[in-house]
């Protein structure tokens, strides 16, 4: 029988994949990563002074004659510096470049673990050996998924096993960092035959106030006919702009996703004896009281929708009286 067009290609086992690399990767377990290494500087008391003086231990334990290093010091006296040491083998590049091929090409240093078997004494001359002791299976962390790769550094002056340093890093593939949503707009208001009069005066950067053409009372929000006398007619005048917070709210929940709480939901009364609903700008939620002269000021949003606001009277003042 010929293939069936409609049949997929076989895809790769990513579980053998991933088997097959941790097989190659445990097979660097027990291999040296340094040889007959020899610590650059013999122990000495500049260095145990530099040391103590950065960590501000004032131990006399670390200083004259008598003087030890401190045993937090065993890393120190196997660094090899800008130059390296020429001990090191192949066996631990070549762990790492795996493990870069594998797409973990990432590191971090994670914990570090010291055994101390005797204080090491300023003239004594270090030497080491380093092995790879573990290689971890396949971990996810918060940065990305990848191996534990553990060294084991036994330290020595002469013959005598001195300390023994374990020090592990993760070798991973950076965790793909989520995109930004970008920020939801604002919610639009709803524009009907009754309001439109109202949202044409905002975008004019006019704030409008419905009056009965009976009984000339004012009214807002907008209605259809008077609250006081049934009127259905109506003509508008425009609002001065002055007004104080006659009452508020500072809104921690719920969240809205276009909004960032705390805010403070003002209701302002107008110089004109009508209250609306609207924010106090350019003044913190904790700041604003009831009674605070406010005036109009209008704002754009999201670049096309446009709300009348208040700002706080002496911010308006202030800012009329600053130099040009």
């Amino acid at each position: 029988m010929g293939d069936d067009p409609d049949t997929p290609p076989p895809q790769p086992d990513s579980h053998h994949s991933a088997a097959n690399l941790l097989t190659r990767l445990k097979a660097y377990e027990g291999r040296p990563a340094a040889v007959a290494g020899v610590g650059k500087d013999p122990v000495n008391l500049p260095m145990i002074r530099h040391w103590c003086e950065a960590l501000g231990d004032t131990n006399p334990v670390y200083t004259g004659s008598d003087a030890v290093a401190p045993p937090t010091m065993l890393q120190a006296w196997t660094m090899g510096g800008l130059t390296g040491h020429t001990g090191r083998s192949s066996a631990y590049d070549e762990l790492l470049a795996l493990l870069d091929e594998s797409g973990c090409t990432s590191v971090v240093a994670t914990d570090c673990e010291q055994e101390y078997l005797r204080p090491l004494r300023p003239g004594d001359r270090v030497t080491f050996d380093t092995v790879i002791e573990s290689v971890s299976g396949r971990k996810t962390t918060r940065l990305g998924t990848g191996h534990f790769v553990t060294t084991r550094t036994d330290v020595r002056v002469g013959e005598t096993l001195v300390g023994t340093h374990r020090f592990r890093i993760l070798k991973y593939a950076s965790a793909q960092r989520k995109k930004t949503p970008p920020r939801p707009s604002r919610p639009r208001p709803v524009v009907n035959r009754d309001n439109a009069g109202f949202w044409e005066g905002v975008e004019q950067h006019r704030l409008l106030i419905q009056r009965c053409t009976s009984c000339a009372t004012l009214r807002f929000p907008w209605l259809p006919g008077c609250a006081h006398c049934g009127g259905p007619d109506w003509d508008t005048v425009e609002a001065s702009g002055e007004g104080s917070v006659y009452s508020y709210v500072v809104m921690h929940h719920p969240p809205f996703p276009a909004f960032d709480p705390p805010y403070a939901v003002v209701l302002v009364e107008l110089a004109e004896g009508v209250r609306m609903v609207s924010n106090v700008v350019g003044t913190p939620y904790d700041k604003v009281r009831i009674g605070m002269p406010v005036r109009l000021d209008f704002r754009t949003y999201d670049g096309d929708l446009t709300l009348p606001v208040f700002r706080a009277a002496a911010d308006e003042a202030a800012a009329e009286e600053a130099p040009v």
